[in-house]
């Protein structure tokens, strides 16, 4: 199965390359107008494209920072650890205007929505910064470190894990299309 090109986000005023065997979890459960959220068809990891406001009081590395620790908060994990934060070079992205990108690997301990048991979760996180847009871009994977779920079918079984290699693709090719997205801007 190959990795689908273009895939829209937000209505078309993004796209993406989304890794094979992505389901879009909005096509069962409700998501908010925020995110665009999509699950692996044979194991437990999941990808969130989130549009957040930019928390213009944090500056580079400490932005990357900040969110992780934010999605740990969301999640009620506590242990949060970053293992590496490193700048992406905005000549390698897709997503024209991006002034300042960071990359975080880290892991959390997690319950997913409507459940009580926490799962040790690698997190993947990119953090682009739009400031024209007074908007933080984040992108995260998360993979959870022990056990997947079995898979369900034929198709399922046939399907890999993500990996670093589709993270890297997510994060290249995330191209914006429709700036109205972020509503009026003000003239300066």
């Amino acid at each position: 199965m190959e990795p689908k090109r273009n895939h829209p986000l937000f209505g078309g005023a993004f796209s993406i390359t989304l890794p094979p065997g992505a389901l879009d979890v909005s096509d069962f459960r409700p998501v908010p107008d925020n995110q665009e959220v999509f699950c692996h068809r044979g194991t437990e990891q999941s990808l969130i494209v989130e549009l957040l406001e930019l928390q213009a009081h944090v500056q580079g590395e400490e932005a990357a920072r900040y969110h992780f620790e934010a999605l740990g908060g969301v999640q009620g994990s506590g242990g949060e650890q970053v293992e590496a934060v490193q700048p992406l070079s905005p000549h390698s992205l897709s997503l024209r205007g991006c002034r300042d990108a960071w990359v975080l690997c880290g892991r959390q301990r997690m319950a997913k929505e409507n459940e009580a048991n926490e799962k040790d979760v690698i997190l993947h996180l990119a953090l682009f910064r739009l400031p024209q847009y007074g908007t933080d871009l984040l992108l995260t994977f998360n993979e959870p470190i022990s056990g997947s779920r079995p898979a369900h079918g034929h198709e399922a079984q046939c399907l890999p894990p993500w990996t670093l290699v589709d993270f890297e693709r997510l994060v290249t090719s995330l191209t914006l299309l429709d700036p109205s997205i972020f509503g009026p801007r003000e003239r300066s």
